[in-house]
Order: structure tokens, then C-alpha cells, then sequence
């Protein structure tokens, strides 16, 4: 990846095209060591197709439609290393939906989801959403394939929209945002009648987890729906709040700056991290004007109608330039029905199962200071704390693969995040509690990029 030239990495994510790629050597729609088992039906789904595969991770599956590599662009670094050999069963398909953003495997039908069934099941599931606006396949690497190898079934959701045009789906402000939502809950319910079906029991503990929108989604499930998961990782997840801070609270400035109009102090009073200005001529490029105008169009559409209009644009360049007027886009100032929008989908810190949140210290574009830093205190103000654990990840920034770029500036979060997985598990099956809330602090040596020690760096007090 290259900063001056080239295409930033985030824009494969973001225009990638759905390929038909041929079946994997050893596949069979009805055969293979799950034979006898593809008459499991998902509830609710308007369409589904299985296939016994002889390996489910990302390592058996490249090179074919199950799975999409151009979706994972840019979420782990190069060296991270994954498992491989996980034989079972693959579900693709969709739910009743009047979208139709997602054109993977040529369905051109929004509410995709895929569910993957291990053939050595260790008795869980675990449940995700995509992504930034990404779709079903984009945390293979990063999150299928782990839980995968430790026995989990594995059920992933495109959240019922994708792509930079998302904010179109709907018919009132917020209306894309909150369908993520309902489509994580109605996913988890037919994963969890899926996996009955096949194994002939109900999953004995279900978790939920995500990176960025996927982390607000686990936030979001725990807060509304804890009935329906034991616990949850959330990694940096996205922050709303009616009265803010959220993404429209910050991004403006760093549109501003993207457009010569905002200097350091500017951004130090946003919420970015001193210290993260190296990666702010990255964000430019690929990433606070896109972010900021197509949430801007979902929740706020009156602000400016011509910018970005019907579509964020239809070439890399065009997706990836701010809306001028988004500069000076003052979200307090807006109408109350703008709050109002944004209130359909808030948070509220009322978190009912345990989670372990994650943030690197020099997100740029989720700065941690206006995201986790506050979430934190929300959960403390709803008496939940002792629910919840919260790391922040010195050298962390928002996706991993910008490490290989800044090897001696950043380090991957990923590792830290399976360790974080790790100890929820311990927490919920063992009643093992996690360490104490901390900054985990870079190790002077070893491997980063796929390990990470929690109890390492300085605990923060309540």
C-alpha cells in the first residue's frame, strides 16, 4: 500500500465486484463428511444454498465464491497467520429484503448472511456483522477462521445494506443504520435454529463480536437483546449518541483539514490523538470524507442534497472525495428530527452480558477519546462496569493492515483481540475474570503481529 500513489487499500472494500469463482476440489452439494445433513433449512430466509467443503477457512476457500478476499482488504496485516483444515458445511443466502447493494454470487439482494457448521463442534456459535460497509465475507480472515479451528459455528451477516451508497436504503432518516441492527437479531435466531438442526442441540453458549460497525452491533445486541448471547468482544466500535460525540461530531474537522481549513489544535479539540498525524494524510485519502458523507446523507439528507445525492459517486476517486460543504457541518446547530434520527440507534451503555471492548490509541478514525473512552463511562453511569472490561492498544489504529506500512509506528490489534476473546470465554464458562481495565502496552520484542499479552502495561482505575 502506498499513501502518495495508487488506489488506499479501503477503496478494494469499497468498489470491490462480486466474481463467480469455481467450487473447491472436494465439494459437494450433498456429500463429503456432512452428508445427510443439507436439509437444515434457516428460518425466515427467502433463499439458500449449501455445500460440504473440505475446508471452511479462508486457506481451503480462496480462489472460489466462499469467500471474497477484495472485502477483507485491509483489516489484518500480511503476516498474520491463520488456521486451515476446518471440514463442514457452508449456508449461503438471503433474507426478504427490497435492497439489492450486495451483488455477491450475482444475487444483487441486500440481508446476505453466511453460516458455516464445523464438522468437530465444540458447542458454541459465534455471530458478526460486517464492517465499516463492507459485506458476509469480510472478517474471514480476521474472525472466521479462528473460531472456526476452535470449534465454533460461525454466522456473519452484510447487515442488510453495503457499499458506499447504503445510506439510500430506506425510507427515512437512520432507516439503513437501524436495519443493522434487526438483521443481526434475526440472524442470530435462524444461526441458532440452524445449529440445532444440525448438531441436534442448541448452541450451549452464543457470542457476539465485531470490528468498528461490527463492534457497535455487539454493543448494541448486549444493550437490547442480551437474552440471546452469553458475552461479546467489541472492537472499536462505532459510537452514536443523540446529543453526541459521534462520527458527525468529529469527522467535519477532519474533512476540514482534508480541505485546508482546520490546523493541528483543530483536530487535537475533535478528539484525534496526538501522535496519530502520520496517518492523517491516509484519512484524507480514503477515508473521513467518504465516512462523513454518506452518514451525514443517512441521517441529516436536508444538510446539503446535492453532495453526495444519488450515489457517493461511481469511480474510487469520486466515493472517496469529501462533500465541501461537510467542512463546516456543525451537528449540534442541526434540527431536533437530525437527533432524532441519530437517537433510533443510540446507545445507552445498558449492557446485560460481559464485554470486552478494544481501541488503539491512534484510531484516526474513530478517535478512542470521543468513542470508547465515553462508552466506557456510559456503561459506568448505567451501573454496568462490572460487566465490562476495556483495553486500549498502544500503537493500535482502525484497521491492521495499515501496519504493514508503519511496522515501527503501529502494531495489529487482531492478536489482542484474540486474547480478548480468549478471556471472555474464561469469564463466562469459568467464571474467570478478566485483567483490570488498561492501556496494553507495545512489547519491545517478539512477534505483534500474532500475539499480545493483556496483563502487560499500566491498569487504569475506574
Amino acid at each position: 500500500m502506498r499513501l502518495a500513489r495508487g488506489v488506499p487499500l479501503v477503496a478494494a472494500a469499497l468498489v470491490a465486484a462480486a466474481a463467480t469463482w469455481p467450487v473447491p476440489a472436494g465439494a459437494a452439494s450433498a456429500g463429503g463428511a456432512c452428508a445427510g445433513r443439507d436439509g437444515v433449512r434457516v428460518p425466515g430466509a427467502a433463499f439458500q444454498q449449501s455445500a460440504c467443503l473440505p475446508d471452511l477457512t479462508t486457506t481451503g476457500l480462496a480462489g472460489t465464491a466462499y469467500t471474497d478476499p477484495a472485502d477483507q482488504a485491509g483489516l489484518t496485516a500480511r503476516a498474520t497467520r491463520t488456521p486451515s483444515g476446518v471440514p463442514g458445511m457452508q449456508i449461503d443466502g438471503y433474507f426478504p429484503d427490497s435492497s439489492h447493494f450486495n451483488a455477491t454470487h450475482g444475487w444483487k439482494h441486500d440481508a446476505q448472511f453466511v453460516i458455516r457448521l464445523p464438522d468437530r463442534w465444540n458447542g458454541g456459535l459465534v455471530v458478526t456483522g460486517a464492517p465499516g460497509t463492507r459485506k458476509q465475507y469480510s472478517t474471514d480472515k480476521a474472525i472466521s477462521d479462528r473460531v472456526l479451528a476452535e470449534g465454533y459455528a460461525y454466522a456473519a451477516t452484510d447487515k442488510g445494506n453495503s457499499g458506499p451508497d447504503f445510506y439510500r436504503d430506506g425510507t427515512r432518516p437512520g432507516d439503513a443504520v437501524a436495519e443493522w441492527n434487526m438483521r443481526t437479531t434475526q440472524l442470530t435466531r435462524a444461526a441458532r435454529r440452524v445449529v440445532a438442526q444440525h448438531y441436534g442441540r442448541a448452541p450451549r453458549r452464543t457470542y457476539m463480536t465485531g470490528i468498528s460497525n461490527g463492534g457497535y452491533l455487539t454493543r448494541w445486541q448486549l444493550e437490547h437483546h442480551p437474552e440471546l448471547y452469553d458475552g461479546g468482544v467489541d472492537w472499536e466500535g462505532t459510537l452514536w449518541t443523540a446529543d453526541g460525540p459521534n462520527l458527525l461530531t468529529s469527522l467535519p474537522t477532519g474533512v476540514a483539514r482534508t480541505l485546508g481549513r482546520a490546523d493541528d489544535a483543530d483536530m487535537y479539540a475533535a478528539g484525534f490523538a496526538r501522535g496519530s498525524e502520520f496517518l492523517w494524510p491516509y484519512h484524507e485519502q480514503a477515508y473521513w470524507g467518504v465516512t462523513q458523507k454518506t452518514y451525514r446523507a443517512e441521517f441529516d439528507p436536508s444538510y446539503d442534497a446535492a453532495c453526495p445525492g444519488a450515489s457517493a459517486g461511481s469511480t474510487v476517486q469520486e466515493i472517496l472525495a469529501p462533500c465541501p460543504s461537510d467542512a463546516s457541518y456543525d451537528y449540534a446547530s442541526r434540527p431536533a428530527a437530525v437527533h432524532r434520527a441519530v437517537a433510533r440507534v443510540a446507545l445507552t451503555g445498558r449492557i446485560g452480558k460481559p464485554m470486552i471492548t478494544l481501541h488503539g490509541d491512534l484510531d484516526a478514525l474513530l478517535p478512542k477519546a470521543v468513542d470508547s473512552d465515553v462508552y466506557a463511562r456510559m456503561i459506568r453511569a448505567r451501573g454496568r462496569d462490572g460487566l465490562h472490561r476495556y483495553y486500549t492498544i498502544q500503537d493500535g489504529t482502525h484497521v491492521d493492515g495499515l501496519y504493514d506500512t508503519y511496522p515501527d509506528r503501529l502494531r495489529p490489534i487482531l492478536p489482542c483481540y484474540w486474547s480478548a476473546f480468549d478471556r471472555l470465554v474464561s469469564w463466562v464458562e469459568r467464571g474467570v475474570q478478566p485483567p483490570s481495565d488498561r492501556t496494553v502496552a507495545r512489547p519491545a520484542s517478539g512477534d505483534v503481529v500474532n500475539s499480545c499479552d493483556l496483563t502487560g502495561g499500566a491498569a487504569r482505575g475506574r
